[in-house]
Parts: C-alpha cells; structure tokens; sequence
C-alpha cells in the first residue's frame, strides 16, 4: 500500500500577477494548500482546497487576495501539492 506523495514548491510574483497565479494553480487541481507570504516570510493568508472548492464558493477568497495584493509589492505563494498514491 503506497501513501499519497506531498511536495512543496515557491513562486515569487508580484502583487498585480497574484491572483492570476492562484486561478491558475486552483485549476490544476493537485493543490491541497495554498500559502501567501510577504517579503519578511510572514504568512498573510492559508487557503486550504479541498476536492469540490470551486466558483463561487472561491469569491470570498478571491477578494482576501486581492486586497492583499493591493497592499504588498512581492509576494511568495507557497505550493502544498499532493501527487497521488502509487501502486505497486
């Protein structure tokens, strides 16, 4: 029995590009986490996805970063991805 992978991985962008990346990744659909940090590394927001988060129950969520983008020049968003179970 194999357990599921977790990886992380780092983007650096800017404060305007941010909600563009996040739409982009939410699509992908392997993201459990989504983490948005500042420049000092201190987080701003977690966005826990979960299998069925879509649409509109994102709005709200849309909006938290976008006001967070308006405030912050760079930022990193912090990937938590889950690859899945290998079998053997």
């Amino acid at each position: 029995m194999s357990e599921e992978r977790v990886r992380y991985e780092e983007f650096r962008v800017t404060g305007e590009a941010v909600v563009a990346k996040v739409k982009e990744l939410v699509r992908e659909g392997n993201i459990r986490r989504i983490i948005l940090k500042n420049e000092q590394g201190e987080v701003l927001i977690e966005i826990p996805l979960t299998l069925g988060v879509v649409g509109a129950l994102l709005l709200p969520v849309w909006a938290a970063i976008g006001a967070i983008a308006a405030m912050a020049a760079n930022l990193t968003v912090l990937v938590e991805r889950v690859d899945p179970p290998t079998s053997n």
